[in-house]
């Protein structure tokens, strides 16, 4: 191995550092390392990082094409990430040093590209070699960053075979879903975030003349399925409009849970960026929006002004609000571990374990507890997240109702659903999973249930 005490010219006795010259696409493989590393060993949210104005200085740094691909990079590698570390344990004599997670990171990243990306063999090994040359930490290792690559270009069928059975999941994780809904859903719940992530819309009126003018499919939600979808969705007809806006079919459900609420004074908590409060506007409600971040309202504010939708927004902790004329019908959507969410967001494997669930959802009782005192009698709260453990679900409704005798849970009739039977349950709340209308493509895990105040 050269001695790089010895590597470039010497003047008046000094080394001089040599000018590192530009690679094109190195910049974007090494942002894609470095953010790979702060999900994974910092469990640090991806969404934040990709932020096209606050994010990560080595992503906002890249244009717009290479923003893309590390978009890409990462959204794939965290998918198969299991499987991933798998294949190169296999293909590596002796672990990596304890140490070496830069390395780790690079090689995931170049591994991603070759197996699972349409990127030329070469070009992966390529930069991931120079990537590792310009790494003090990694430079000792480039040797190896070539041998491993190579054997993957040349045995990728093979590797892949080799790992086609193993779950994309955290062991805690598939360990947790395989008590809750028995090995075989859980399993398919593991496929089911390794499958194409859709596009979906909600529709102001007439879902099959929109599923028909946007080459879409009406799914049982009434939601516009567009699948597959490759283009800018501002480019879309009736995007400038207003006359649709993008929504998971799941997340469409709870606002649909209530029955009439023509000129019903209705709160929406938690309501940003404000897909569930146009809804709401749409079924004839007076919509009170609350949001505690400025920022969040904004966007929501935002987005109903494209959809011509007027709503009453407030900025303030939910825990903290007070309104003392009461609502007819609230629609809790709480934070959660978003763990129904990872065929969109598959760093939430990587970021969240039990203990985050546990927080969660003592979190979501406060919320609902207080929501309660917001509700007149007669009133409705439709409470819903989008996690798939019972700890944020029913047995946190449970909880909360065995303390209120004033609240009782409305069964939702499963011949309202047709196609959506299987979601609900023996008592009538709601439960996706992504394993769900796995034919039409899937659709994210969420949790509903009707509340009524007597």
């Amino acid at each position: 191995m050269p001695n790089p005490k010895r590597n470039g010219p010497r003047n008046g006795g000094e080394r001089q550092r040599p000018q590192l010259e530009a690679k094109p696409g190195l910049d974007a493989r090494m942002a894609a390392s470095r953010i790979l590393g702060a999900v994974i060993d910092r469990k640090t949210s991806l969404d934040g990082m990709l932020d096209a104005e606050h994010g990560n200085p080595a992503f906002t740094a890249l244009n717009d094409a290479d923003r893309a691909l590390v978009r890409a990079i990462l959204q794939t590698a965290l998918r198969h990430l299991p499987r991933l570390e798998l294949i190169l344990k296999a293909l590596l004599d002796t672990p990596l040093p304890e140490g070496a997670r830069a390395l780790h990171h690079l090689l995931i990243v170049a591994a991603t590209q070759m197996i699972y990306l349409d990127i030329p063999d070469h070009s992966a090994v390529d930069l991931a070699v120079e990537q590792a040359n310009r790494d003090p930490r990694s430079r000792r290792f480039a040797k190896l960053v070539n041998a491993i690559l190579r054997r993957i270009g040349r045995e990728k069928q093979e590797l892949l075979d080799y790992v086609s059975d193993v779950p994309c999941m955290p062991d805690w994780f598939l360990d947790r879903l395989t008590e809750i809904y028995g090995e075989d859903h859980a399993l398919a719940i593991a496929a089911a975030q390794l499958e194409p992530v859709t596009i979906d819309l909600t529709v102001k009126a007439d879902p099959e003349q929109w599923a028909q003018k946007l080459s879409g499919r009406v799914l049982p939600t009434g939601t516009v399925r567009l699948d597959p979808f490759k283009g800018t969705i501002t480019a879309l007809e009736g995007f400038d409009a207003g006359e649709w806006w993008v929504q998971d079919a799941a997340a469409s459900i709870p606002a649909q849970l209530f029955s009439d609420l023509d000129g019903k004074r209705v709160a929406d908590l938690c309501a940003a960026p404000g897909g569930k409060t146009a809804q709401l506007v749409l079924a004839g409600a007076h919509v009170t929006a609350i949001e505690q971040s400025q920022s969040r309202l904004r966007r929501l504010s935002a987005n109903l002004d494209r959809l011509q939708f007027q709503a009453e927004t407030r900025c303030v902790n939910l825990l903290e609000l007070e309104d003392e004329q009461g609502f007819d019908a609230i629609l809790l959507d709480a934070p959660c571990s978003s763990t129904g969410t990872t065929r969109r967001h598959p760093d939430v494997l990587w970021t969240k374990d039990s203990a985050d669930i546990a927080k969660l959802a003592a979190l979501q009782e406060r919320l609902l507890r207080h929501a309660i005192t917001l509700l007149k009698p007669g009133g409705r709260i439709v409470f819903s997240n989008c996690s798939i453990d019972p700890i944020e679900g029913e047995l946190l409704v449970d909880k909360v109702t065995a303390d209120h005798p004033e609240l009782q849970i409305v069964p939702v009739d499963p011949a309202n659903w047709h196609g959506l039977e299987e979601a609900i349950t023996s008592r009538g709340e709601f439960r996706t999973t992504p394993a769900m209308l796995a034919s039409e493509g899937g659709l994210d895990g969420f949790y509903a249930c009707v509340i009524a105040k007597t």
